[in-house]
């Protein structure tokens, strides 16, 4: 795995094998310089004028600026003193090798020459100031290239990092201090300010880095370009390899092949309704950020982890179902994998050496079970139960011992895959005094960690996910002849359901738990967080509710949580701040940020569903729209408020004065995934059965219809919807009309193209 990480002013950081343990070049989370750690510049070699086609490091008001961010690659455009630049970068599907072609078009009316500088700071490991000093720098003397080794990583000792300029450059350093000089900056380095070749100095005891320089003469109205390289190999000899290659591959040829891939990956599901920002989102934006930051590169402007999040990373999968279900297949074993024979998981951990970390957070024993069930459903693949997939083993957690960090051991003992959902779903089942599961060192909410750090408290919410899991799950152990399980899963099922009825009511809302002592958690008693989203979407999404209250619930969330005139969504309220009982780390954030009591949209992209399952169309969409990024953009003013991108969904927007809108920690988080999911399951009703189609939308009355093209194998179906108030028949030998507005579609993988007119009844608004 080999990516890079650029931002609207170009920059970021590339990584090779892991974004967190094997960095190529720095990252960094700095949220007011956002320091670079790769930088081009171009230098009138005649009048020393310094440019640069991304507007960092330089930061220059001169000319015009653009960034364009597209599927797998990034361009930037840059017009000043009569020079045009354009960068476009790109990694190509299968090579570790970041792709830079630099064009110049020069529209002076003169000849001018330029020196092209590459600039990069190398790391080799997880931290630069810890490998900066083993690192060494050389010219490779076949290639021309620039080399760089650090034989103290443990993991990569023997990995080559490289850098090239097709083999034009005529001067380099691996010298840091002389190319920024002693108090350099990367705005104003003294190597290109003082006009100063570079020595070709490279070697052991720098502080390295990367620098190359080649020039280029342009006529007027001449062009050329130049094609920077940078890479990292196991070895020497496939990095030379990698360098062959792509010194003589154009780079339109790689580009055309990473935006194939796209295309058919993003493409495989499209949609067309009366709402463009909805479709921008479901039509590329949100699975790209599923799978390109959160399944592959696992890092971002706000954390880069490179390890696998236990719960994490199996409910983004789940969003791939319909377009790369063989992705979501290699994970749901990953994750399976790494489950401790006593029937817990690893919270997180590193792929490269298996370090992760023990913990008493109650939900991860359910995702399992629920994102297995889940892709049968969908793909109808029940071979995957039966793949046998090994434990591993080491220490337990001491009593009072929240976590511990450590390498766990392969067991010698292995299981089927249904066994290692089954063992984890029996390890969920110790209830506490009230009939709840317990809440241990947090539920989905992590910064809830004492709560139930004592062994006694419980989680409403983990309450109705469990109920969920257990009743999905109970046909499956029956289907396998697991009866015993299967009778004890329904019996715990029902008597959880009762036992929430009984003891998670609050009045007009359900609550959200009870800590160690009793104390109830999200009630109309408490002085903070008096009502939570999660425990009033989940009882509708669990059917576990009953009808009336879970619809009293939703209202008095829809009322008090969501704020229109903010267009936003909070998690729960008012947010944690004097009140003497300590609830966990989320009481460290100030009030309205992340999970205390902003809008954490993971959270929120549940109500979505919670609506549409009760008919609530028109709330479905509202907050489905205060979600959608694009939709707080729409204007410079909105814009401003906001300051994130608007084309990727960001984990919470804050609620509370002086930041109210603004949003944060953007693309690395698992809202994208729901939010795809939202939109296309629970808004547009589209649903996919193994070999057959549901169709059950939940839209608006003020909708006419809305368009759908999948693809199933080789056959692409493209299903138009159009209003009718359910009078008008539907004749075909594929589809079956189960109610005016729901349709059942038996696909066929046929080749060609299917095209089908479904007259369904739009769903009444409801207030």
């Amino acid at each position: 795995m080999f990516g890079f990480q650029c931002a609207a002013d170009g920059g970021g950081y590339t990584w090779f094998g892991n974004s967190r343990e094997n960095q190529t070049t720095a990252w960094s989370n700095d949220p007011v310089s956002n320091r670079l750690s790769e930088a081009i510049y171009v230098q009138d070699e005649k009048d020393g004028i310094l440019l640069s086609p991304t507007l960092a490091p330089l930061k220059s008001p001169d000319g015009t600026h653009v960034a364009r961010h597209g599927f797998g690659y990034s361009v930037f455009e840059r017009d000043a003193h009569r020079l045009r630049m354009e960068l476009l970068q790109t990694v190509p599907l299968t090579d570790t090798v970041k792709l830079s072609r630099l064009r110049l078009t020069n529209n002076s009316p003169t000849a001018r020459t330029f020196s092209v500088t590459f600039y990069a700071e190398w790391v080799l490991g997880p931290n630069r100031a810890a490998s900066a000093p083993y690192l060494t720098t050389g010219i490779d003397e076949q290639t021309g290239a620039m080399f760089a080794r650090n034989p103290w990583n443990v993991q990569m000792g023997e990995q080559v990092a490289f850098a090239d300029m097709g083999g034009k450059q005529t001067g380099w350093s691996g010298d840091r201090r002389e190319f920024l000089g002693a108090h350099g900056r990367l705005a104003a380095p003294k190597a290109l300010t003082s006009r100063q070749a570079l020595s070709n100095r490279t070697g052991a005891g720098l502080d390295p880095c990367c620098a190359l320089q080649a020039n280029v003469t342009l006529e007027a109205g001449g062009s050329t370009e130049l094609v920077i390289m940078l890479g990292a190999a196991s070895n020497a000899a496939e990095a030379r390899s990698l360098i062959a290659r792509y010194r003589s591959i154009s780079v339109d040829d790689v580009l055309a092949e990473v935006k194939q891939y796209w295309s058919e990956t993003l493409g495989a599901v499209q949609v067309k309704t009366p709402d463009r920002a909805l479709d921008i989102m479901l039509n590329g934006w949100l699975l790209y950020q599923t799978l390109s930051c959160r399944m592959w590169a696992r890092s971002g402007f706000y954390q880069t982890s490179g390890a696998y999040g236990f719960r994490d990373q199996l409910q983004d999968s789940m969003a791939l179902l319909t377009t790369r279900p063989a992705i979501a297949r290699e994970h749901i074993l990953r994750a399976a994998a790494r489950q401790f024979v006593e029937g817990d998981f690893q919270h997180w951990w590193l792929p490269s050496t298996g370090m992760g970390v023990r913990t008493r957070i109650s939900d991860d024993t359910v995702w399992l079970a629920n994102c297995v069930a889940q892709y049968v459903k969908v793909t109808g693949e029940r071979d995957l139960l039966d793949e046998i997939v090994p434990f591993i083993e080491g220490q337990s957690l001491a009593p009072g011992e929240h976590d511990a960090f450590f390498q766990p051991r392969h067991s010698e003992e292995s299981a089927s895959l249904y066994e290692h959902c089954a063992r984890a779903l029996d390890r969920s089942l110790p209830f506490g005094a009230h009939g709840l599961p317990l809440m241990g060192t947090g539920d989905w909410n992590d910064g809830m960690n004492r709560v139930g750090e004592g062994g006694k408290g419980e989680s409403v919410w983990l309450g109705w996910f469990l109920f969920t899991t257990l009743k999905t799950f109970a046909p499956v152990a029956a289907e396998r002849g697991d009866t015993k399980r299967a009778a004890a899963w329904r019996d715990r099922a029902k008597g959880l359901r009762a036992a929430l009825d009984r003891h998670a009511w609050d009045g007009r809302w359900y609550r959200r738990g009870f800590f160690d002592d009793g104390t109830v958690l999200g009630s109309a008693q408490s002085e903070e967080c008096q009502i939570d989203s999660i425990a009033q979407s989940w009882s509708v999404l669990s059917g576990g509710g009953t009808a009336e209250r879970a619809a009293t619930a939703m209202d008095e969330s829809y009322r008090q949580l969501v704020r229109q005139d903010d267009s936003l969504a909070l998690l729960f309220t008012p947010p944690f701040d004097k009140t003497p009982k300590d609830p966990g780390y989320i009481k460290a954030y100030p009030p309205g940020i992340r999970e205390n009591g902003g809008q954490y949209t993971h959270g929120a992209i549940w109500s979505v569903f919670a609506h549409a399952g009760l008919g609530q169309a028109d709330r479905a969409l509202e907050v489905f729209s205060l979600l959608n990024p694009i939709n707080h953009a729409r204007s410079e003013a909105a814009a401003k408020t906001y300051r994130v991108e608007p084309y990727v969904i960001a984990a919470d927007v804050y609620s509370m004065p002086p930041h109210v809108g603004r949003g944060g920690w953007t693309w690395y988080t698992g809202s994208a995934g729901w939010m795809y999911r939202a939109g296309l399951e629970a808004i547009l009703g589209v649903t996919r059965e193994g070999s057959q189609l549901r169709i059950k939308p939940c839209i608006v009355g003020q909708w006419d219809g809305f368009e759908l093209a999948i693809k199933f194998g080789t056959t692409r179906y493209e299903i138009k919807l159009m209003r009718d108030d359910g009078k008008a028949e539907h004749k075909s030998p594929d589809v079956k009309r189960l109610s005016p507005g729901e349709f059942l579609i038996a696909l066929q993988d046929e080749g060609g193209v299917r095209r089908i007119t479904l007259p369904f009844s739009a769903v009444q608004p409801k207030s």
